[in-house]
């Protein structure tokens, strides 16, 4: 009997042991299934987040707009995770990204700004885009000047018609909107088809302009959003505009829209805000952490609606508010200016911005795996 005990008590040694070896080869894959779980759930989580707050500036697919640079890059994709966290956390100094940690003044607590990283790490772009679009929060399509294949033809049978080529088409699709179709400069900014400006400034000159932005103007820096060729194709552009000119090469002109005071007018801005302002001013424009309430009588029995069209358009020089003049259709700057007058009737004498607390965590989220 006991010879038998003996027997079945290692036998029971031995069937723990074989469970124990089995599941101690299986834990590494048991691991790395419960590490994907996470980042799924951190995806899910900073999709939403993205779209509600980011997709405006870095595009539905994280493609970036304007000068704000694109997201999904391999570039971005393979940054260190502690410099996206503070790159969400504390923005970036001298651009329009804003800090967006709490304990910065912001809106995201360490765990959301975690998620967002987590879309820029290990979301696919598609499946963001269409979220995206799925909200409701898809941006705008910016102004671009059409070009016709006329155009292109009489510009590319100049000399060095290539390169200028790309200048014309990086000029129509990113500087038009704001210096005019053809240069002759606008209310936002100064005119680039200009024999002052070709006696004034040196190709070196044009190119660090356009590079590294003009600081206390609404000139963005470019070297982050454009190629080496696209900006020496523009500067190329700007030095041999007569030469078009003469060409015959003349850009249609963006016709400026009506304002509209409408219904429909004050709807669309509506739409708009929500989709442009509500992020930083708050759903109803009481205003947040990140930018002043705009629903209140102070601000709109003060400002006219000429200045409420300027700042939008324009921005404000030393904040994170951008000059959306480039983005937006005149018509789409009046209809917002259409909604904010739309609320002053009602509008509360003064209006609190919301805040946050919070402190964020030390050392990284659970589906880094570190």
């Amino acid at each position: 009997m006991t010879r038998e005990l003996t027997l079945m008590g290692l036998l029971g040694t031995l069937l723990i042991a074989a469970a124990m070896g089995i599941a101690v080869l299986h834990e590494p894959s048991r691991q790395q299934a419960a590490l994907i779980d996470l980042r799924i759930e951190a995806v899910r989580a900073g999709t939403d987040l993205f779209a509600e707050n980011c997709a405006i500036c870095h595009g539905a697919a994280g493609e970036g707009l304007g000068a704000t640079p694109a997201l999904n890059s391999e570039a971005v994709r393979q940054m260190d995770y502690l410099d996206l966290v503070r790159t969400i956390e504390r923005g970036r100094y001298g651009t329009t990204m804003a800090a967006y940690g709490v304990d910065e003044g912001g809106i995201f607590t360490r765990a959301q700004i975690d998620s967002l990283a987590a879309v820029i790490q290990y979301a696919d772009w598609n499946t963001v885009a269409a979220r995206v679009a799925e909200l409701g929060l898809t941006p705008p399509d910016p102004i671009v000047v059409e070009l016709s294949d006329e155009t292109l033809a009489l510009v590319a049978a100049l000399p060095d018609g290539e390169a200028l080529s790309t200048g014309l088409q990086v000029y129509a699709t990113e500087c038009a909107a704001c210096h005019g179709a053809n240069g002759e400069g606008t209310t936002l900014a100064p005119a680039l088809n200009s024999a002052d400006l070709r006696a004034q400034k040196a190709a070196s000159d044009l190119t660090r302009i356009i590079e590294q932005g003009v600081p206390g103007t609404l000139m963005a820096a470019w070297n982050r959003a454009l190629t080496t060729e696209e900006i020496a194709g523009v500067v190329m552009l700007i030095e041999r505009w007569p030469e078009l000119d003469a060409a015959g090469v003349i850009m249609p002109v963006v016709e400026a829209q009506p304002v509209d005071m409408s219904p429909e007018a004050i709807a669309h801005g509506q739409w708009l805000f929500s989709l442009t302002c509500a992020q930083c001013h708050g759903a109803d424009g009481y205003g947040t952490a990140l930018a002043p309430a705009l629903n209140n009588q102070t601000f709109l029995s003060q400002t006219p609606d000429a200045a409420i069209q300027q700042i939008i358009a324009g921005g404000v020089t030393g904040t994170a508010m951008p000059a959306w003049g480039g983005r937006l259709t005149e018509y789409d700057i009046a209809a917002l200016t259409a909604y904010l007058r739309s609320l002053e009737p009602t509008a509360p004498a003064i209006a609190s911005p919301a805040t946050g607390t919070g402190t964020a965590a030390a050392g990284g989220p659970p589906w880094q795996g570190k």
